[in-house]
């Protein structure tokens, strides 16, 4: 929780904003997930979003899904995403964010996923579709831990509900940027710029914004809104055609693309 926390002072400080790339843990198999989030990292992501494969990832859209069905195909679990974590914690200083749904994380137990979560070196866990009015059970075991619980605010949300998320988050206020599920699109929202204005006046915590980004140009475009850019469809994508290192130059490259609307200056 503190690692992300010292990311973004340390960005605001220079006048940078946070790239937060997202992979599905396993996908192709565990081995090239460790290499892209090293290559990430090195290629200028600040904080990683791994992705714990699910069989209903009701949030996520074929992209994403087909990652975690391949992903689950290999016999990836919580268990395997959380020791790639530590493998990581290990190599790298970048804060580490878990992406899953709540049934495994209730399978594998509230109080076990948090204290191995920070064992491992996890700095956060978003539960997209852990609403925080039946959230109190995870957020104790999380906070005793020590792991952020990130939420999610949407353009439907409302902004007296959005403040009191922002309030009830840590780590950072994740705002979905469309109505619907993730997936690289072409087009964002025309309204989005304003909404993410509108949500910046009214809360203080930091504020990344994802679903749907999928190239520098947008990420420019938002980047004077927010405090962070989660890109993840985009990746997997790659991720999904290329091997070796041919991929690993490839999603270096494209993190390092998006990385520099980020950079101050």
């Amino acid at each position: 929780m503190k690692r992300i926390a010292a990311v973004f002072r340390h960005l605001g400080e220079r006048g940078e904003k946070a790239l937060i790339p997202f992979i599905t843990a396993g996908d192709p198999d565990l081995e090239t997930s460790y290499q892209l989030a090293l290559q990430m990292a090195a290629q200028g992501a600040d904080i990683l979003e791994l992705g714990v494969p699910f069989s209903d990832p009701l949030a996520d859209g074929p992209t994403i899904q087909a990652a975690s069905n391949r992903a689950i195909r290999n016999g990836v679990h919580l268990e395997d995403v959380l020791q790639l974590a530590g493998r990581l914690r290990a190599a790298s200083p970048m804060p580490l964010v878990l992406m899953g749904y709540y049934n495994p994380v209730l399978q594998y137990g509230l109080a076990r996923t948090a204290r191995m979560a920070a064992e491992n070196g996890v700095d956060g866990v978003i539960i997209p579709d852990l609403p925080p009015e039946e959230a109190g059970a995870w957020r104790r075991e999380a906070l005793a831990a020590g792991v952020a619980p990130v939420l999610l605010a949407a353009p439907t949300s409302g902004l007296k509900r959005i403040q009191r998320l922002a309030a009830l988050t840590r780590g950072f206020l994740y705002y979905v940027s469309v109505t619907g599920i993730t997936g690289a699109r072409s087009q964002l929202p025309p309204e989005l710029q304003d909404e993410l204005q509108e949500v910046r006046r009214r809360v203080k915590c930091p504020l990344a914004v994802g679903f749907g980004i999928a190239s520098p140009e947008q990420v420019k475009m938002l980047a004077p809104y927010v405090d962070g850019v989660v890109v993840g469809s985009a990746i997997v994508q790659r991720v999904a055609k290329l091997r070796g290192q041919e991929l690993l130059k490839e999603v270096g490259d494209f993190v390092a693309a998006l990385k520099n609307p980020l950079r101050g200056g």
